[in-house]
């Protein structure tokens, strides 16, 4: 019987290709060396043409695209997502059952608000884990109810605050989780900790296209989860890598960024809906950045392409150790793994630097071509 178990986590998943097995293919021979591998679906796979969404809607991805997901070694997937429910409930069954159809487990998103809350569970070697999704962004739409299909969520509050003698310019801004259904969250998590299992929770969370900065709400939020007993917390949806944090002698992923995201969604073409067109303009006002003209499946921040996979490894009586491996997307859109002398030094920099200008401590050092995360306690 194994002494540890090897799980490894991925940012987004956006997979709008029939076929990805090309897009996968430089992740899979890192990926299938794992006991187990949680990815973030952020999209319906669905063939519905439905469009529930309000604010900028997903186009839903082909079924087929998830044989590649499954043959490069993902085990679970993740759901609770901004865009779960962009094609309704026919869209959530769809990917559902799309999903179980190859093997892959799913939690997050369900018919209805118990359903989204239950785990995905895996016996794995020696280590029974449990897997939890929960959405932090919105929209409410997306939001599971007792007899309404959609996502789990704990509901974030922004405050704002005029900045000095400015009114109407830049604000302060304060965010925090709303106490009953952050109560209700780490229940949750206390609840498979009591089970025996070990929790990994997976956040849809984090401001989207901006290099370094870290929300308070996200700090509260993941707090209160290993605060829970949860081993590990790993975290998606802004696009682009956000720091590492160790709290209590547990690995907190604030962002993990985007893994294989090929998407003609956010481009602004002509031919695109109303909300898309409107939005890929915003982009560049909020943002300040032009997707590469050269990746037109690619419209995402130039920085996002530093990425990495998360390693977090449960040893005998409840040992934690975590790494990254950093990865690069190339010109074609693939994660490619790297060797530290083969561009991996640059993506270990550039993680090191956002995690300081993020206000965070957190030792990382080389361990061969990875990069470990000193997880104890500073004294």
């Amino acid at each position: 019987m194994r002494e540890t178990t090897t799980l490894m986590a991925t940012g987004d998943l956006v997979l709008e290709r029939e076929d990805c097995t090309s897009l996968l293919q430089a992740a899979t021979p890192v990926l299938t060396g794992a006991n187990l591998v949680i990815g973030h679906l952020e999209v319906p796979h669905t063939v519905s043409t439905a469009s529930m969404s309000t604010d900028v809607p997903a186009l839903p991805a082909p079924p087929a695209a998830l044989d590649a997901v499954a043959e490069a070694g993902f085990n679970v997937l993740t759901l609770a997502g901004n865009h779960v429910y962009d094609s309704g409930e026919e869209g959530i069954e769809d990917t559902r059952q799309h999903c179980q159809d190859r093997g892959l487990a799913t939690t997050g998103a369900g018919r209805n608000l118990e359903e989204a809350w239950e785990p995905a569970i895996t016996d794995t070697g020696p280590h029974r884990v449990a897997v939890l999704s929960v959405n932090c962004v919105g929209p409410r739409e997306s939001w599971a109810g007792s007899a309404k299909a959609g996502c789990a969520w704990i509901e974030v509050v922004s405050h704002y605050e005029t900045r000095g003698a400015n009114p109407g310019g830049p604000p302060h801004t304060y965010t925090f989780a709303e106490p009953r259904s952050l109560a209700a969250f780490t229940e949750r998590v206390a609840d498979q900790v009591r089970e025996g299992t070990s929790v990994i929770v997976s956040l849809h969370q984090g401001l989207v296209h901006q290099p370094a900065e870290i929300a308070a709400y996200q700090y509260e939020i993941a707090h209160a989860a290993i605060d829970a007993g949860a081993v590990a917390v790993i975290s998606h949806h802004a696009h682009i890598l956000k720091g590492v944090e160790a709290y209590l002698g547990r690995p907190i992923f604030h962002g993990l960024g985007n893994f294989a995201t090929v998407t003609r969604a956010l481009g602004g073409d002509p031919g695109d809906s109303p909300e898309r067109r409107a939005w890929a303009q915003e982009r560049v006002r909020l943002f300040g950045f032009q997707p590469d003209p050269a990746m037109p499946e690619y419209p995402f921040h130039p920085e996002s392409r530093h990425t990495v996979i998360a390693v977090i490894t449960l040893g005998p009586d409840g040992a934690v150790d975590a790494e990254v491996i950093p990865c690069w997307i190339d010109g074609d859109a693939r994660p490619v793994p790297l060797s530290r002398a083969d561009g991996g030094q640059q993506t270990g920099d550039y993680l090191t630097r956002i995690t300081r200008e993020a206000g965070l401590d957190t030792v990382l050092d080389w361990s061969g071509d990875r990069l470990s995360i000193h997880l104890e306690e500073t004294p």
